[in-house]
């Protein structure tokens, strides 16, 4: 054990009780995120040179653009993480299934529920997808640094025993000195994650359809593969071969999906229109 060790900065995870109805610092994080997600998106459709001749969504359109996305994140969230994280429980407790306040939800999942809200909203929109998604893409780590956050003030998904100074006492998690691996997502996933999507965007990404998304997939999935290695695998899962996590192994295809979307935006001429999607 180390001679110092960081105490744990213990805080409510309920914000605000309004009369019998707590206010979570987690679910005030999904909403923040979404409206200030919004807000910028809003800013960015509304300006053309980030854009220059690709086509984009309309500010107009972005209210229901928010409403597909949420669906989406929150449905596929919930179904990874029964799916891949506690499958016999859940098969075991049906009903525990949509009970989502209690916790449980995934990002991999999440995001690929967005996507297909994203998808469904450009073919509605008559828009093209990949304009949609670097869109959704460019504001997703703030997101992900406020849910973040709320995992530590929770607090849960923290890190494995460590010897380091900053190792802090997490309640519920044992008598060991852990790394305080939710700040360590916060940092890589969301806070150096957006400043790449921020430069990305000002060095004219939008204009080639398709790369800011690829280079969101490829940066989230090595920086969850990177804090993989400081954080507790979940208990019901623990190690799988070779010392690997479950995040690990869901990361991997977004890595070769992302790489795969950069090769096909930056092999295209800047600027050039692919067909929107009619329905």
């Amino acid at each position: 054990m180390p001679l110092y060790v960081m105490p744990y900065p213990v805080i409510d995870p309920v914000m605000v009780q309004l009369g019998p109805l707590p206010i979570r610092y987690y679910a005030l994080s999904y909403i923040v995120s979404l409206v200030v997600g919004w807000l910028i998106a809003q800013r960015l459709v509304t300006r053309d040179a980030p854009w220059g001749a690709v086509a984009r969504p309309s500010a107009r359109s972005l209210d229901d653009l928010l409403v597909y996305v949420a669906f989406g994140a929150v449905l596929g969230g919930r179904l990874f993480y029964v799916l891949f994280y506690n499958l016999p429980f859940f098969l075991a407790n049906p009903l525990e299934i949509p009970a989502v306040w209690q916790g449980g939800m995934s990002f991999h999942g999440g995001m690929t529920g967005a996507a297909l809200g994203a998808f469904l909203f450009a073919r509605r929109e008559k828009v093209l997808f990949l304009s949609v998604g670097d869109l959704c893409c460019c504001v997703a780590p703030i997101g992900l640094f406020l849910g973040r956050l709320a995992n530590f003030i929770k607090p849960e998904l923290w890190g494995r025993p460590a010897d380091v100074p900053w190792a802090m006492m997490f309640p519920g998690a044992g008598p060991e000195p852990r790394h305080p691996s939710q700040l360590y997502e916060a940092g890589l996933e969301g806070l150096a994650l957006g400043l790449v999507m921020a430069l990305a965007v000002r060095a004219g990404a939008f204009r080639r359809s398709g790369l800011t998304s690829g280079l969101f997939l490829v940066g989230y999935a090595l920086a969850r593969i990177a804090c993989e290695f400081f954080r507790e695998p979940d208990p019901q899962l623990g190690f799988l071969f070779g010392g690997a996590t479950m995040g690990m192994l869901l990361s991997v295809p977004l890595a070769l999906a992302g790489g795969a979307l950069i090769i096909f935006a930056l092999r295209r001429r800047a600027g050039a229109q692919l067909e929107t999607i009619h329905g």
